[in-house]
């Protein structure tokens, strides 16, 4: 059985630091980028089943990274975090694709679940 692969897009180190060791004791392949330039790299390169993307990061915001990933892999799954009070972009964001998003600062175990069960749903898409 493939190890599902997650890709976290953050700027802040701290962040993607807790996400990776999460995710990792969770079992999962994780990737992570500081940019959008690197995140579109990894996303063609190991084409990650999930990406927990966040909406503010320099250079390329959120929404235009979502965009891009979406280009090159519709199927995969995007999860954004936002800080308080982006809601007008939350809703391009899932206009855009998005499945979810976490506001910061986010339960952890909440996103653990949300990951969890994104993932366990290709499973039954796949059997139709």
């Amino acid at each position: 059985m493939d190890k599902k692969k997650v890709l976290i897009v953050d700027d802040q180190n701290g962040i993607r630091i807790l996400l990776m060791e999460v995710f990792n004791s969770e079992g999962y392949e994780t990737f992570q980028a500081a940019n959008g330039k690197l995140a579109l790299e990894l996303v063609q390169h190991e084409a990650p089943d999930l990406v927990l993307l966040d909406m503010k990061i320099p250079g390329m915001d959120g929404l235009e990274i979502l965009k891009h990933i979406k280009e090159i892999n519709s199927d995969i799954k995007v999860i954004m975090m936002t800080a308080y009070g982006e809601l007008d972009m939350i809703k391009e964001a899932t206009d855009l694709g998005a499945l979810m998003h976490f506001t910061k600062p986010f339960d952890i175990d909440e996103m653990r679940v949300a990951v969890k069960a994104q993932l366990r749903n290709n499973v039954v898409v796949d059997a139709q």
